[in-house]
């Protein structure tokens, strides 16, 4: 197999780097296979425009204890880390330049669940939060457009075992989404590992 190095996406504000081999084939797919089973998965609900809806894939929050995330009118308090969580936090302290103490895990069941156009920029992630996402099975289309100029776009099929890092200014000008897909999908997991304040 060959490896290719993390590679640094130009962004007009902001900056992307792309892991397509953080974690090998074997160590993704153990992952995988462990967080599917031994998950407290859930489905949500969010108020938007004054109206109930289920958040289209299963979540879970995981953080030291404590911790809490708000978003979409939302309250997630963080459960225990699972162990392989933990350690995986672990080894992002150095390619990120991070000491994350949460995961908002999401599990996309099929190619119909989806994540809507938002940013990672509430309040308690701070000024210009690093967010770190590893992708675990069915490969999923990453779509990035400019807040203030929305057919400035770009697109990254984020593959098995990947990581992409979003940081520095990102969140403030751009959006990202995960959109639904016709096309038959197996599950997929994204683990995104934020510090929150």
């Amino acid at each position: 197999m060959n490896l290719i190095p993390p590679d640094t996406i130009d962004m007009q504000d902001g900056e992307l780097i792309y892991d397509a081999n953080f974690l090998n084939g074997i160590e993704a797919d153990n992952l995988l296979h462990t967080l599917t089973d031994e998950v407290n998965w859930r489905q949500d609900c969010i108020r938007l425009f004054g109206k109930e809806h289920l958040i289209p894939r299963l979540q879970c929050f995981q953080g030291d204890p404590g911790i809490s995330y708000l978003y979409s009118n939302l309250k997630l308090d963080a459960e225990s880390w699972h162990p392989a969580l933990q350690q995986l936090k672990n080894r992002l302290v150095e390619p990120c330049g991070t000491n994350f103490n949460a995961v908002l895990l999401n599990l996309y069941r099929n190619g119909q669940d989806s994540m809507g156009w938002h940013s990672d920029d509430e309040p308690e992630l701070g000024q210009n939060p690093t967010i770190a996402s590893i992708s675990l099975g069915e490969e999923r289309r990453f779509l990035l457009r400019r807040k203030d100029e929305h057919n400035l776009k770009r697109e990254i099929v984020l593959q098995h075992g990947s990581l992409l890092v979003m940081r520095g200014t990102l969140q403030h000008f751009w959006q990202h989404s995960v959109p639904r897909t016709q096309k038959p999908r197996k599950p997929r997991i994204n683990l995104t590992f934020r510090h929150v304040l």
